[in-house]
């Protein structure tokens, strides 16, 4: 089995343990004879190696990192017969969780070799891939302000939210569900999610799954503080349900128009938002090796 390694230097991780990197060489050299790893130096950069391995044959390929990592890498191999591994080592690991990889690094490397591929879906939003949530408002303002910090985790993204309550504006949203219109939305944040987690197993669509073939959008109205902590703790414990403050919606395509300049969130990365988000889906296009049952 030919195999490449893609790992990003970066990630905070493998800068605070480089045993990992280690640990990946005598796994390689025990285990996986004949594997190869590539590093990656610029945004992007997983994705043409992804993509270069799956045209040359590689049979599997791994991302090394978190979730921006694992998006890129995953956007590379969309459509080709190669599979995608998952050693993860984010702050929030979305996918990884989704599909029950182990995060242990030492059990997540055993999983190249006793897993079974299971095949997914993979949402676009404007031309950009995404595998577990993409969505603008209060949450891609977070994660904007989350990513500028040297600190990451749970935490880190906690306290964020907790700054930004205090003086983010709701927007105004027009939105459509394969081409039907869902009318005008004021909201807090509006996502959509191919799966049900935005990553820490924080469940903003619970019904959502990677490969039923339909998106799953989720509309967070303004709300009180009492409201949204409530709010906050059903994201916890994966019990958001429909009510006066959250609405649901299923189709294969959505489009959303903002009334004001922000973010977009995909997969935790985030992009200036002009105004107008398209998101479509395309199904079974990945397989992804997950643990057997």
């Amino acid at each position: 089995m030919r195999a490449l390694f893609i790992t990003n230097p970066a990630s905070g991780h493998i800068r605070r343990n480089p045993g990992i990197s280690t640990q990946i060489t005598h796994f390689i050299s025990s285990s996986l004879p004949g594997a190869e790893c590539a590093l990656t130096t610029h945004r992007g950069h997983a994705t043409e190696l992804a993509a270069s391995a799956a045209a040359a044959g590689f049979s599997l390929v791994i991302a090394v990192g978190g979730d921006g990592t694992v998006n890129e890498v995953a956007s590379g191999l969309l459509g080709t017969n190669c599979h995608l591994g998952i050693i993860p080592l984010g702050s929030g690991n979305g996918l990884a969780r989704e599909l029950k990889v182990p995060l242990s690094i030492s059990s997540a490397l055993r999983n190249l070799l006793t897993g079974q591929p299971r095949a997914i879906d993979c949402g676009f939003v404007n031309g950009r891939p995404f595998f577990c949530t993409s969505g603008t408002g209060f949450d891609a303002h977070v994660v904007h302000r989350f990513n500028s910090r040297l600190k990451r985790g749970l935490s880190a993204y906690v306290s964020e939210g907790l700054r930004a309550w205090r003086t983010y504006q709701p927007g105004n949203y027009t939105i459509s569900a394969d081409g039907l219109p869902l009318g005008d939305h004021k909201a807090l944040f509006v996502t959509v999610a191919n799966a049900s987690q935005f990553g820490n197993n924080v469940r903003i669509a619970p019904k959502a799954r990677p490969d039923d073939g339909l998106l799953d959008l989720v509309i967070v109205r303004p709300q009180s503080t009492a409201q949204a902590l409530l709010t906050v703790l059903r994201l916890f414990t994966g019990k958001l349900a429909p009510g006066p403050c959250i609405q649901f919606h299923r189709a294969s395509a959505f489009t959303l128009r903002g009334d004001t300049p922000g973010f977009f969130h995909v997969d935790g990365e985030v992009h200036p938002l002009d105004a107008t988000l398209q998101f479509s889906l395309s199904q079974r296009s990945i397989t992804v090796l997950v643990p057997r049952p």
